[in-house]
């Protein structure tokens, strides 16, 4: 019963970006599986090929890259209906850049790269949705992002993140928001601060 409820709010998720029907998440459903991550749970670690996409049906997860010194920067935060995987990874079979972890309790849909890259191939409409998903994540919003970063304030990107995901504050320690932000815990509080007194 998990399981169907959360394949329908999958394609309830692919049907944002293309339409499906219901013959291609029995598909999916043949190369996914339902996994619970508890809090802190590393699910892809640095330097690892990744074999899998997660759908995240309820939870959070964070990707962040570490230095020799043991030094980490949030590369992306993941809430609830959101996609989150390593894909070039997956893509190049190269070892993972960056580690994914839970960090929060979460329920997740674990599918198979390899077996997703080959319906891709085979069906027109998860085709068409892979290529909207592309479109939208990877070069329209990547390319704001990168953009953002460089032009707008950091008080401008944090009210955009909590535009995004308004109780991201209530889940989400600061640290991993102000990293994300690239700015330090201190300027993230003093933005909050800020915005609260307007």
């Amino acid at each position: 019963m998990e399981k169907y409820k959360i394949l329908t709010s999958f394609k309830d998720y692919i049907n944002s970006y293309s339409k499906i029907s219901n013959e291609e998440i029995l598909l999916i459903d043949q190369i996914a599986e339902v996994v619970k991550a508890d809090k802190n749970q590393v699910l892809l670690s640095m330097g690892v090929v990744s074999n899998y996409i997660f759908y995240i049906y309820t939870g959070t997860l964070i990707a962040f890259y570490a230095d020799s010194k043991g030094n980490t920067y949030n590369k992306n935060i993941f809430m609830d209906n959101q996609l989150a995987a390593s894909t070039v990874s997956s893509l190049l079979r190269v070892p993972s850049e960056f580690t994914l972890q839970a960090i929060e309790n979460s329920v997740l849909l674990r599918i198979d790269f390899l077996k997703y890259q080959q319906l891709i191939k085979q069906n027109e409409k998860l085709k068409n949705f892979y290529i909207a998903y592309l479109e939208k994540n990877w070069i329209i919003d990547k390319e704001q992002r990168e953009v953002s970063i460089v032009m707008e304030d950091a008080s401008i990107r944090y009210q955009k993140l909590i535009q995004k995901f308004p109780d991201i504050h209530h889940r989400v320690p600061l640290l991993h928001i102000a990293s994300n932000l690239g700015i330090t815990p201190t300027q993230l509080s003093r933005i909050r601060k800020k915005i609260k007194n307007i």
